[in-house]
């Protein structure tokens, strides 16, 4: 028993000297590592100060071999100016050679020239006089071509009085003949048109039968009409007639205005001018004067504006100035309204007045026009305001007399003369009977359809007086029985140059209105009105 404690206790004591000498061994260990630390940290130090002096030394290297190159650069540039200092002095020395041999050159040139001078001198002396002879043929051309411009302005007297003169011949109402075109909506089965017809008008047809057999002056029209008898046969009609011009419905509106631009011109050189369209409802009367919205479409009253202007301007070069105002008036159920005022209708009252200037209608708007352009704008506020109305003839059928009037004045600041002239483009209210225009049944339309047919009939009725009045002599011409012929009146009377546009349907259920208006328009086309007076003033 004592000898296992003895050996235990040798155990422990072997244990403890173990211990002590592996925790001896463990604390020279943590002393070995803290020297290797530190000797790692002393050659990391060192390995970096190595580096860097190392870096050191290389850019040192390299600022010394750039430096090299930069001496060796000075040294090249210094070389190649050496060699450029040499060639200039040699270019030098063969420039100073040069002039000097140039020198002796221009020593001789110097006596060409003093030579040439003398010689030039003598020329000098002839050209100014022949500048002096040139001088008195310069003034003498001058006083000719005052000459030719005195006699340039007597010949355009000459040919203003030659160009009315050859319309004068052509007689004082002249009638153009337009027949329109089919339009989409007369070949629809909801056409305003077609909801009249009757079964005979259905057999003949939507297409009137019109043929324009004149193909070289287009003056001629016929109308072809069939309709059966009491005894069951095809009774078959012609009418011919003939005007001055017929537009075939294939005509544009530049066509048509080609043949009355002439009118613009009388208008400018003094005359009173009158356009007025004619024709049923539904005719294209508004059309043909108004126009549509393209410029292709323009119609009459703008274009001849333009022309107007456009005649005014070419005479400024031949010492004419011109100013120029216009109005616009409508005619419904007999009272005059000024589609050019601020206030509504029929607040005024617009009484006509002729005197030996011309007609005019008491307190209307008169606004001055400027150019073209301020026509186009008038024209769109009178078109707001004018009278218009749907009926069976026509869905906007104008209800009213349309008159615009024009007025141009002028002077002639080379010879004193001076001028006026008007132009009156009428667009007349569609000619309809009563049971066609399906009014009957309307109070407001039936008065409007018998005025516009009473006034008519008044123009009719001036337009016989006229006839049997360069017939038989003396007769009272009734223009006070309507305010349209009262106030067409000097237009009518002789002191005017007066066109007459007849529109007409191509629509077979028109036929009947077609003749009356075809017959009224060959009654006028045959009427003399006399000859129109310029209206002129020589220099005070």
């Amino acid at each position: 028993m004592d000898a296992e404690r003895a050996k235990v206790a040798e155990l422990e004591a072997n244990h403890r000297a173990l211990s002590l000498e592996l925790a001896n061994a463990k604390s020279l260990e943590l002393d070995k590592r803290r020297e290797l630390v530190s000797a790692s940290d002393e050659i990391e130090k060192l390995r970096m100060k190595h580096a860097k002096e190392i870096m050191e030394l290389e850019m040192e290297a390299k600022s010394k071999a750039r430096e090299a190159r930069e001496l060796a650069d000075e040294l090249r540039l210094a070389k190649s100016d050496l060699e450029r200092e040499r060639d200039n002095v040699s270019n030098l020395k063969a420039t100073l050679s040069h002039q000097s041999t140039s020198h002796i050159a221009l020593n001789a040139q110097i006596n060409a020239l003093q030579a040439q001078k003398a010689a030039t001198q003598m020329q000098l002396d002839a050209l100014m006089t022949t500048s002096s002879d040139k001088t008195l043929e310069l003034e003498a051309a001058h006083r000719r071509i005052l000459d030719l411009e005195q006699d340039a302005r007597e010949s355009e007297m000459v040919r203003r009085k030659l160009h009315n003169m050859v319309q004068e011949l052509k007689g004082n109402i002249r009638v153009f003949c337009r027949v329109r075109p089919v339009l989409t909506s007369d070949l629809s089965p909801s056409s305003s048109f077609t909801s009249n017809l009757t079964p005979d008008d259905e057999e003949k047809g939507r297409e009137a039968d019109i043929t324009f057999p004149d193909k070289r002056d287009h003056k001629e029209i016929v109308v072809s009409s069939s309709s059966s008898s009491a005894m069951g046969s095809e009774r078959k009609e012609i009418y011919n007639f003939g005007f001055d011009r017929v537009f075939e419905p294939e005509s544009t509106q530049i066509e048509v205005f080609e043949e009355i631009s002439f009118l613009a011109q009388s208008c400018v050189d003094g005359y009173n001018v009158c356009i007025f369209a004619y024709g049923q409802t539904g005719s294209g009367k508004s059309f043909t004067m108004e126009g549509g919205s393209t410029e292709a479409t323009t119609g009459m009253i703008p274009r001849a504006v333009n022309q107007v202007f456009k005649a005014a301007d070419d005479l400024k070069s031949k010492g004419w100035e011109y100013k120029m105002d216009g109005q616009f008036l409508e005619i419904y159920n007999e009272t005059i309204n000024d589609l050019l005022g601020k206030g509504e209708f029929d607040k005024k009252k617009h009484e006509i007045k002729h005197d030996k200037s011309g007609t005019r209608v008491t307190d209307v708007n008169v606004m001055p026009l400027q150019s073209p352009a301020s026509v186009t704008s008038l024209l769109r506020v009178a078109n707001s305001r004018r009278t218009v109305a749907a009926t069976l003839m026509n869905e906007r059928s104008s209800r009213s007399h349309s008159v615009f009037t024009l007025r141009i004045s002028g002077t002639n600041t080379h010879t004193g003369e001076s001028c006026e002239g008007s132009l009156n483009l009428v667009d007349l209210a569609g000619s309809e009977r009563l049971n066609s225009s399906g009014a009957a049944g309307d109070r407001d339309r039936l008065k409007e359809t018998q005025n516009i047919n009473k006034s008519l009939s008044a123009l009719g009725d001036v337009i016989a007086a006229l006839g049997e009045k360069a017939e038989k002599g003396e007769k009272h011409i009734p223009y006070r029985n309507s305010k349209l012929t009262y106030l067409l009146q000097n237009s009518l009377s002789g002191n005017s140059k007066t066109l007459m546009i007849l529109n007409l349907s191509p629509l077979a259920a028109h036929l009947n209105e077609s003749l009356c208006s075809l017959r009224f328009a060959t009654k006028v086309n045959n009427t003399m009105i006399g000859t129109a007076k310029k209206q002129i003033r020589g220099s005070s």
